[in-house]
């Protein structure tokens, strides 16, 4: 068995026995000898450091949640790369984001130039899929700024528009703690984007913020839900008089866990998170593994329009594709109703999660890329895919993976968490344990207050505009005026990579 060591324990028993040594070594100084004073002396300095960092500076969640031994990280961070280089991982190997991805994000979010040098550490041997520029760049000046308007398709009352071509994916208060939900819903409101609640009920801080808002339907319906799982239409009907709420998301399937409900710990379920959900502390929360009206493809798209004709803003569907054959099927079922989702939010099987089974993270689902193209190109071969936009997500928290995502067809990016390493994320993969330690992903309070709100906020639109300024270079690079002229043959696929065969696979299975 694996050792397990508890560094929020230690570093609060450090934190208490740095001051009484220095109590200790003064009475041994008086009483002793004079020469233990020395010691004395280098403990005080210790404690009031180690009070600077855990009380009075707020620029770094580790040294407020973890005071001196903290900035042991730091500086063995300091000397990561060195170490790396001789004895332990390089800046490319870890995952599920690599050192490099990660530190492209650090300095987007603090609002650094993330421009590399002497050359890029990814490969070029034929494995990678790359965007093709263009003989005669465009000025920046002469594209087309980007716009997106959701249910104009179908004319609803109160469509919705966006001006950015990124949404913070869904993430819930429950996955989350308070200090971060409220920090990317400060942030998202500061960028001009719109974030999703994920399944946690009333999104009750996502509002308070003042931003704008989709709220996530998932299997379990929390906060408008009936005891049997079944939608409380009057419940939707009042949350969505609140004005934050811009459009509503059906959640069928999950990239990280298809064919599975949510899941939330009971490490994570509090008194205020028990009473938004309507659940039993002490106890795993796990949601249905579909929703209860939704059984087959006919119930299913009864489903998206009852809902449709429930409330007065657009009404979208997000899920992982597995079966093409079911995804056409579906589609096929739509005209024969004659309903449309206003959005369908493609979530790739590398989409990530709170908490999921193993077998199911690893093994279940496609990758993102090819069921994007899958999803345009049935769309587009059943002749409807100009009644509905469509999104992606899964691991797009880069620039040139979200070009790419949507040369094959979306026509916006879903991103949470590029979103939590703007936060400050150290992918140290705690997330259902309650123990995350940059206080993102836990409701303890001792490792919340080392997020600072208002601080990460501007991280989080720091981001978004470094992602905006790329996404307009890349537009000018491709010599593309007009963000929609986005398609497949900007993108170099070579034949030999997985997505170019599962492309051909696709098309030859088109009818």
């Amino acid at each position: 068995m694996a050792a397990s060591v508890d560094l929020h324990k230690i570093s609060r028993f450090a934190n208490i026995a740095i001051p009484l040594l220095a109590v200790i070594f003064f009475f041994g100084g008086h009483f002793i000898h004079f020469y233990i004073h020395f010691l004395t002396v280098v403990f005080i300095i210790l404690t009031v450091i180690n009070i600077f960092y855990l009380h009075i500076q707020k620029k770094h969640t580790i040294l407020r949640n973890f005071g001196i031994l903290g900035q042991a990280r730091y500086m063995l961070e300091s000397i990561g790369p060195e170490m790396r280089q001789y004895l332990f991982a390089s800046d490319t190997e870890e995952r599920p984001f690599n050192r490099v991805e990660r530190s492209e994000i650090y300095r987007k979010s603090k609002g650094i130039d993330s421009a590399s040098s002497f050359g890029s550490q990814m490969d070029f041997d034929n494995s990678e899929v790359k965007i093709r520029h263009s003989m005669y760049p465009v000025d920046k000046q002469d594209i087309k700024p980007f716009s997106l308007t959701f249910g104009e398709e179908r004319g609803v009352k109160e469509t919705y528009t966006i001006t950015k071509p990124y949404l913070i994916s869904a993430m819930s208060y429950g996955a989350l703690g308070k200090n971060a939900i409220q920090a990317l819903a400060r942030g998202a409101r500061l960028a001009g984007i719109p974030m999703n609640t994920g399944e946690g009920g009333i999104p009750k801080y996502h509002m308070e913020e003042g931003g704008e808002l989709v709220f996530q339907i998932g299997t379990a319906k929390f906060g408008v839900r009936n005891d049997d799982s079944s939608l409380n239409q009057e419940k939707l009907i009042k949350l969505c008089t609140d004005p934050s709420i811009k459009m509503i998301e059906i959640k069928l399937s999950q990239g990280a866990k298809p064919g599975k409900g949510g899941l939330l710990p009971k490490e994570k379920i509090t008194e205020e998170i028990s009473k938004l959900r309507g659940v039993p502390q002490g106890e795993d929360v796990i949601s249905p593994a579909h929703h209860i009206e939704c059984t087959s493809k006919q119930t299913t798209v009864a489903f998206i329009k009852h809902v449709q004709d429930t409330v007065d803003i657009p009404v979208g569907i997000k899920l992982c594709m597995g079966k093409t054959s079911e995804f056409r099927d579906m589609v096929k079922e739509m005209k024969n109703q004659q309903v449309y989702p206003d959005f369908i939010a493609i979530d790739g099987a590398e989409g990530g999660t709170g908490a999921a089974p193993k077998a199911f993270m690893d093994g279940y689902g496609m990758p993102l890329y090819a069921s994007l193209f899958a999803a345009n190109q049935i769309l587009t071969e059943q002749g409807v895919r100009d009644k509905l936009k469509l999104l992606a997500s899964g691991k797009l928290i880069n620039s040139s993976k979200q070009f790419v995502a949507l040369a094959l067809g979306a026509d916006a990016i879903y991103n949470a968490r590029g979103f939590m390493l703007s936060l400050g994320c150290i992918q140290a993969m705690l997330c259902g344990n309650n123990t995350c330690p940059v206080g993102i992903t836990t409701h303890d309070p001792a490792l919340q207050k080392g997020l600072i709100v208002e601080q990460k906020a501007q991280r989080i639109a720091n981001y978004v505009k470094g992602l905006e300024y790329d996404f307009y270079e890349m537009l000018a690079a491709s010599g593309i005026r007009d963000a929609k002229d986005l398609n497949i043959e900007q993108l170099y696929i070579p034949n030999d990579t997985a997505l170019a065969d599962q492309i051909t696979t696709l098309l030859s299975t088109t009818k």
